[in-house]
């Protein structure tokens, strides 16, 4: 050790109260690979970790014979080695920074960073500050995640050094610096004006935009006429902007900054500009589950609504159709400029499948297509163009049978005919039983109540029996009635007998049979015969006295002549 720094050395120390806790001045001796020797003026000098002498950059911030303030933390740690603290020394040198920064109220940087319950956390050169969110901003905000990251200056306004804890504000630095700045601005600051400003913090709500000593929101529906999903999309943080000035509230100095309303409206007369049933480029702007948005001018969304995608898929997600800032072709359906809506159609731009069914075909036309579809109700069958015609269950077969219903299958392709179209109500009736005859609607329209037919006994029981009256026609007599007949045969299956329709019910496809009406007829009929036979016999016996009298009458004249 050469005399002078021996002689220096021994300056520095000769003051220094040796105890453990005491700030003491060491001499850098030497630097080892891991350690820094350190000489204190004890008996032996003290070995610090490298790392503590390491700058915010990662870099050994010393060199051999510079001063460092160190802590003691022990003369004689038992194995003749004394141990020094450089952290611990800048810890209390902050410390005491900190303290007289609230005496002299003079500010000092940190690092903010994160959030906390109430607020952020701030490192004051390992120093651990809370800055209360109330006192972050001049104007009190919910989100201060911009703020994290930043070296910001503070206020220390309150130290508690046993508890670790120290309380700073932001807002008291920014109110000294900018309120001389601040107050000439709201002097000058009303509604309608157009400033400058830079962008100071992004929420999903808006920006927070720096005016000069204060900050005015611009809310995300007041950047662009056009529909944005995050502010990002339009600005940054740090970009200098024209806005206006939507709304000034003097009282709690809040300001709503604007910045389509420095362009015209895009909406003012858009009904002009896009007429009803023409079609515009369009730009996909947004999906949803109950359709889509398309940008037909910048600034102007129209809605294609699900229903308005596809002709005959009315379910469809849009999806499966168009992708965000794909570019589409739609109609203008409707458009109300006073509300800023405008309805959209895709589907419109093609042929309407059922129009062009309805100009091809007519009622009673026979078609063929494939079974979508069984509901309880019927059948859809899938037809020319992609659309579908109903096969009622009434119209299936003329028996109305349930267990019809049971014989069809999806994908089965059967024929049907065209009983009705209605292309404006997208429907189409079909049916089934029309493709065949009905014999028992023929049948009734031959022989109507009252009719006298020949049936046969097909099947009886104690109640009815039931004749044969034509190729799958059937008539039901009650057993009564033949009873109480005058028939003498026996009731066996095969027996052959003229009956009278007593009664038809074609919704039910019933016929009613009677042989006592039969007979009442046959009662009727002959009695009818004897009055006319007797009506005869009168007459001519009127006629045959009135020729005797007359005869006699001529002959008793030619006696008096």
């Amino acid at each position: 050790m050469s005399a002078s720094f021996e002689k220096l050395l021994n300056e520095n120390l000769s003051t220094v109260v040796m105890k453990q806790g005491s700030l003491v001045t060491g001499i850098v001796l030497d630097i080892l690979d891991n350690h820094v020797l350190v000489h204190v003026g004890l008996k032996s000098e003290a070995a610090v970790p490298k790392a503590e002498f390491n700058n915010e950059s990662g870099e050994l911030d010393i060199k051999i014979g510079d001063e460092v303030q160190l802590t003691l933390e022990a003369i004689e740690d038992g194995h003749g080695n004394t141990r020094v603290s450089r952290e611990k020394a800048i810890k209390q040198e902050v410390w005491k920074r900190i303290e007289d920064c609230l005496s002299e109220d003079a500010s000092l940087k940190g690092l903010i960073t994160g959030s906390v319950k109430g607020g952020m956390t701030v490192d004051v050169q390992g120093v651990k500050a809370f800055l209360p969110g109330s006192l972050a901003e001049v104007i009190p905000t919910k989100d201060l995640e911009h703020l994290v990251g930043g070296y910001e200056e503070f206020k220390v306004i309150k130290i508690d050094k046993d508890k670790n804890n120290v309380v700073l504000s932001r807002k008291a630095v920014l109110q000294e610096v900018n309120s001389e700045e601040r107050e000439k601005l709201l002097s000058t600051l009303s509604e309608g004006q157009t400033i400058k400003g830079i962008v100071k913090n992004l929420t999903d709500y808006g920006a927070f935009v720096d005016l000069g000593g204060i900050d005015g929101l611009l809310h995300i529906t007041d950047i662009s006429w056009s529909r944005i999903n995050h502010p990002s999309e339009a600005i940054s943080i740090g970009q200098e902007l024209d806005v206006k000035v939507i709304k000034y509230d003097e009282e709690n100095k809040k300001v709503s900054l604007g910045i389509k309303q420095l362009i015209d409206d895009p909406w003012v007369g858009i009904e002009s500009k896009f007429p009803l049933n023409t079609s515009a480029m369009a730009k996909v702007t947004n999906l949803t589950d109950y359709g889509f948005f398309a940008e037909i001018e910048q600034g102007v969304e129209g809605l294609v609504h699900v229903s308005e995608i596809d002709w005959t898929n009315k379910n469809i997600h849009p999806s499966k159709v168009v992708q965000l800032k794909d570019q589409v072709e739609v109609m203008i359906l409707e458009v109300d400029e006073e509300k800023r809506r405008i309805s959209l159609g895709l589907k419109q731009l093609s042929e309407n499948p059922w129009q062009v069914f309805e100009h091809t075909h007519q009622e009673g036309d026979k078609v063929s297509g494939a079974i979508k579809s069984i509901t309880d109700f019927g059948v859809f069958i899938e037809l020319e163009g992609g659309i579908d015609g109903l096969v009622h269950l009434s119209d299936i077969s003329w028996e109305e049978d349930p267990e019809d219903l049971r014989l069809l299958n999806k994908g089965q392709v059967i024929e049907a005919m065209v009983l009705s179209i209605e292309a404006e109500r997208e429907r189409i009736s079909l049916g089934i039983k029309q493709l065949v005859s009905d014999s028992f609607g023929d049948y009734i329209k031959e022989n109507k109540k009252g009719s006298r037919v020949v049936g046969k006994v097909v099947s009886f029981d104690d109640q009815n029996i039931k004749l044969s009256l034509a190729d799958s026609v059937l008539g039901t007599m009650s057993q009564k009635d033949f009873i109480n007949s005058a028939v003498e045969s026996s009731l066996e299956e095969g027996l052959e007998m003229e009956v009278v329709i007593a009664n038809t019910n074609p919704k039910d496809r019933e016929i009613i049979l009677s042989l006592r009406a039969l007979e009442k007829q046959e009662e009727k009929s002959a009695l009818k015969d004897n009055a006319q036979k007797n009506k005869e016999i009168e007459e001519a016996t009127k006629s045959n006295i009135g020729d005797l009298i007359k005869a006699e009458m001529e002959e008793t004249r030619s006696e008096d002549e």
